[in-house]
């Protein structure tokens, strides 16, 4: 694939002066709102940190009854069972009121949910409150990358759209740090105030997301050309409704949409139709199963019987192993988002993958190595490469879970298609949270050489299927799937779909011009 020149940036075929938001007034209004649309993913990952810190505390143990191995993973587990119940109505949702609407209604929801959770007298509310935070956290996390995506200037959408799941890790952070804090306090408060605090990135995106404009591709599917002409000249030309970028993202965005229209459908059974979509519909179902099924469960959820089982049993360094790991992992999650365009996708997830199995092997032997010896250099070994694991895991599956996945869809199947990604990452985290903690409390270490197995499988997945998508306008990626005479956003590459493209002038270039006001096309192929 061709790259831009230095200094430049591509957009359908042509290049264009590369801009700095940081001095353009539209782009830094824009982004710094979408700041907190980026934060969606932190509710998440406050959650599992949050869920790691509560179990290392003797108060909310004694409060819950100590909680089994099987109640520990019910706890855990209900939430994505509350996602998992969400999901069919988020497509509908984002597609038919905005993606908006669903980032409004999923916050709302986890805000009643974190309610019932930090009032919880009995297990059964706490398990019921964490149901509903799923259920919140599934719409809110279906709209917002879509949202990301499809409003941000076409330079910047590989760094956005990564940086949107490394939020995950600003919230475990948080969460990781409080309970740390909390330990202390001999009191219900010690579980209550974490729980308390996450509705705090929801109570942040209820309010700043007034300040953001809706999708323009959404509003042009609704028929709103102009207003969706005027949010894309607001964002990304400071309100010049005749700037040249503006005008072919206008064009895009429009013929793409007319040729989806035209001879593809957004019912559920595209996702499978063409060979082209298959293929991502193979990319979506490993990406979400791989970025759980890594191993990364064990730790995520599970990390006081991880270092328990290797002789670490204190608290406090539990809580400050579990508190500094999740800022080595921001550090890394955040580095490498820079890096995308630079790398490549494909590159990264290789790296990755590999990266993971061999670091995975190491700490299964060193575990083994603990139990036969009982060793404390066995012991600190675990936890170095428990680390080093993590620095591998992301390179690639914590930020390119969403943008690598939402990038190749085409608009008319991009909210099923993320549904689906959703679907399998819920499905992966009912099976770690539910079944992890009584294989460890079983098999002990024994259960690490699955995971082992399993990122062989993944290295091989990658290499086979996943393709390379750098340096290329979100429009355009559909070549890659769908042929080079797919020239317009995923539409099937037909003899009729290439008579209608050329008929609509998808290669051609776009002047718009106002006539007894109203704005009218001018098209020249």
């Amino acid at each position: 694939m061709e790259a831009a020149t230095k200094g430049h940036f591509r957009l359908a075929g042509r290049e264009f002066p590369k801009v700095n938001w940081l001095t353009d007034p539209g782009l830094r209004k824009t982004y710094i709102c979408l700041m907190f649309v980026v934060i969606t993913s932190a509710t998440n990952g406050y959650d599992g940190s949050m869920m790691n810190g509560l179990q290392a505390l003797d108060i909310w143990q004694n409060d819950f009854n100590h909680p089994s191995a099987a109640s520990l993973g019910l706890l855990n587990a209900i939430m994505s069972v509350g996602s998992i119940v969400a999901l069919p109505i988020v497509p509908y949702l984002v597609d038919g009121l905005g993606r908006r609407a669903g980032i409004l209604t999923g916050c709302i929801i986890m805000i009643i949910g974190v309610v019932l959770q930090s009032a919880a007298m009995k297990f059964g509310m706490f398990v019921g409150a964490r149901f509903l935070i799923g259920f919140g956290v599934a719409i809110a996390h279906g709209a917002s990358p879509l949202l990301l995506t499809e409003l941000t200037h076409p330079q910047h959408r590989a760094l956005f759209t990564t940086i949107y799941n490394t939020t995950w890790y600003l919230g475990s952070i948080v969460a990781a740090w409080l309970t740390f804090g909390t330990f202390h306090i001999q009191n219900h408060w010690a579980w209550r105030i974490p729980s308390i605090v996450q509705a705090f990135p929801s109570v942040l995106q209820l309010t700043f997301i007034w300040f953001v404009p809706e999708s323009p591709r959404f509003l042009i599917s609704k028929g709103k050309v102009e207003q969706a002409h005027k949010v894309l000249a607001d964002v990304h030309a400071n309100g010049n409704l005749d700037d040249e970028v503006v005008m072919l993202e206008m064009a895009e965005i429009r013929d793409t949409l007319k040729l989806e229209q035209e001879f593809e459908g957004n019912g559920w059974s595209e996702l499978w139709r063409t060979p082209g979509n298959r293929h991502r519909l193979i990319i979506l179902c490993s990406v979400g199963f791989f970025s759980q099924w890594s191993g990364n469960g064990l730790v995520s959820y599970y990390l006081t019987l991880v270092l328990d089982q290797i002789g670490i049993t204190d608290t406090d360094t539990q809580l400050v192993i579990n508190g500094v790991l999740q800022i080595c992992n921001m550090i890394v999650a955040v580095g490498q988002c820079f890096f995308v365009d630079k790398i490549g996708r494909r590159t990264l997830f290789l790296i990755s993958t590999a990266g993971m199995m061999l670091a995975f092997c190491v700490q299964t032997i060193c575990s083994a190595r603990f139990k036969v010896e009982g060793s404390q250099a066995s012991a600190n070994a675990v936890v170095a490469f428990i680390f080093i694991y993590y620095v591998f895991y992301n390179i690639a599956f914590s930020g390119l879970l969403v943008g690598y996945s939402v990038e190749i869809l085409p608009y008319n199947i991009r909210a099923k298609g993320m549904t689906i990604m959703f679907f399998c990452v819920d499905l992966a985290l009912f099976f770690n949270q539910y079944v992890n903690p009584i294989a460890l409390k079983s098999i002990e270490w024994k259960y690490y050489i699955v995971y082992c197995v399993w990122l062989g499988f993944e290295l091989f997945v990658v290499w086979k299927f996943y393709i390379e998508t750098r340096n290329t306008p979100l429009e355009e990626i559909a070549k890659y799937f769908d042929g080079e005479d797919a020239v317009v956003g995923g539409a099937v590459a037909t003899e009729k779909g290439r008579a209608l493209a050329a008929e609509i002038g998808g290669l051609g270039t776009v002047n718009m011009t106002e006539k007894d006001g109203a704005a009218v096309e001018h098209r020249e192929v």
